[in-house]
């Protein structure tokens, strides 16, 4: 895990308020929805919200890209890293 994505898993622990998991404890590669963490749709919606508030980054709900940006921590944070880059070159 590198130092976004741990950051990132970090404000999903806090966010979700995931007491028994650490941000350690998330696999950059493992399902976020469907097995893995098995967060839920209004889980995905606080972490939008947050992202949002963290990042400036938002995202579409009931999107199709939406869905594939979501289905891992290094997708999410991959898509973050992306759009905040071409914020900043704009």
């Amino acid at each position: 895990m590198n130092h976004e994505e741990h950051r990132l898993a970090a404000l999903i622990v806090d966010v979700l308020n995931l007491e028994d998991i650490r941000p350690e404890d998330i696999e950059p590669t493992e399902p976020l929805f469907d097995g893995g963490l098995n967060l839920d749709s209004i889980d995905a919606l606080e972490i939008a919200v947050a992202v949002a508030q963290s990042y400036g980054v938002h995202l579409r709900a009931e999107d199709e890209e939406t869905k594939s940006v979501f289905a891992t921590l290094r997708s999410l944070s991959e898509y973050i890293e992306r759009q905040v880059s071409l914020r900043q070159a704009s």
